[in-house]
């Protein structure tokens, strides 16, 4: 039987850890050719590794997708080096402090939209260019929970997570009768790095946030990774503009 992305190839970003490396890996165990993005080349190499010692295919290409120049380098190696694009999981993000509106710094403002949001126009852009010329494609963007429900003292994070599940839905009816499905994963409470970190600094913090998940746990960051597989995948085919929360229930409350 074949797997799901046999021979399909992709781009995953910030895929040098978490969300985006269990993405890389769900990816080429499914067969699919996985070019790895960051912009951490040790981690991101570290990636490829994990997945060519599994067997799979893999090459890491650097990309700030805030520097439009270089998504444009990121879509055109990726076609150098395997003569087409199938799919991307365009997974790269940042956070910024959290505080009230009010005492927030403009400067991270600004820079959290930047990679957040124009950051993913940017790879829409040139991925969905490249796809029209394969032949078609699909599309899955990371947005979160904080871009389905309003997030308190998260302004600049949450702001561009709406935008990212906007951009989704209005780029996929741009492109959806040229074969070309667009749609996002909003992960919940995930256990990156980040969040594995932040357990230990405030353990009953975060026993009494994952108290309060319907499902009982956290998500891993696997949970996402197979979302986004099964998104881009011919399983997948009747869907589009899709804000698909994989958040163990939490935003059903």
């Amino acid at each position: 039987m074949a797997s799901l992305m046999e021979d399909k190839v992709g781009i995953v970003t910030a895929a040098g850890s978490g969300i985006g490396r269990a993405s890389a890996l769900a990816f080429a165990t499914e067969g699919a050719k996985v070019v790895v993005s960051d912009i951490n080349e040790q981690l991101g190499q570290e990636t490829v590794r994990l997945i060519k010692e599994s067997g799979g295919e893999a090459s890491f290409v650097f990309c700030n997708v805030a520097k439009e120049e270089q998504v444009v380098r990121l879509v055109q190696q990726t076609l150098e080096l395997y003569g087409r694009l199938d799919w991307a999981h365009n997974n790269a993000g940042i956070g910024a402090p959290s505080k009230p509106v009010v005492e927030t710094n403009s400067a991270d403002w600004d820079r959290c939209l930047q990679v957040n949001t124009t950051g993913l126009y940017y790879c829409l852009k040139h991925e969905i260019a490249a796809m029209l010329e394969s032949g078609g494609g699909a599309i899955v963007n990371t947005a979160s929970t904080s871009g389905l429900l309003g997030s308190e003292n998260l302004a600049a994070y949450s702001a561009s997570k709406w935008a990212v599940n906007g951009l989704t839905k209005s780029v996929a009816l741009e492109y959806a009768k040229k074969g070309i499905r667009v749609n996002s994963i909003c992960p919940g409470m995930t256990l990156t790095p980040a969040v594995e970190a932040w357990k230990k600094e405030v353990p009953e913090q975060a026993a009494y946030v994952e108290n309060d998940i319907p499902l009982g746990r956290m998500g891993k960051p696997e949970d996402q990774a197979n979302a986004a597989v099964w998104l881009c995948s011919d399983k997948a085919a009747y869907i589009t503009g899709v804000n698909l929360a994989v958040d163990g229930g939490q935003t059903a409350k």
